[in-house]
């Protein structure tokens, strides 16, 4: 079996050894992805760019995704990304979990992990 690694340059990537994604097993599993800014809108939006240029060089895009999972420090947050979530997965919506959880560090509001179909 191929094992495809891609990397995001991301600072915890280096500092903790993992990589963005990997293609294996006939699936892309996109690590836990956390995004920029301030509000938990702008890391969101900044955690589905990230997770979309990954899977974009593993060949995939959200219509491949079949489990996506929402870390989130405080639940009642997680209420402002759905429009976010709605466009990136359109017709193609994958299962989903929204755990509530603190994450690696206090400034990030949301973190997502991502598995889609590998391509043929």
């Amino acid at each position: 079996m191929t094992i495809k690694r891609i990397s995001s340059g991301g600072e915890f990537e280096a500092k903790i050894g993992y990589c963005r994604a990997v293609v294996a097993g006939g699936f892309v599993h996109v690590a836990g992805t956390v995004g920029q800014g301030e509000t938990v809108v702008e890391q969101c939006r900044s955690a589905l760019a990230t997770i979309e240029k990954a899977l974009a060089e593993a060949g995939a895009s959200f219509a491949d995704a079949v489990r996506v999972t929402y870390y989130l420090p405080d639940a009642a947050e997680f209420e402002p990304c759905w429009p976010l979530l709605r466009e990136a997965f359109g017709e193609n919506p994958p299962v989903a979990t929204m755990i509530e959880t603190a994450l690696i560090d206090p400034k990030f509001r949301i973190e997502i992990e991502l598995t889609t179909l590998a391509p043929a």
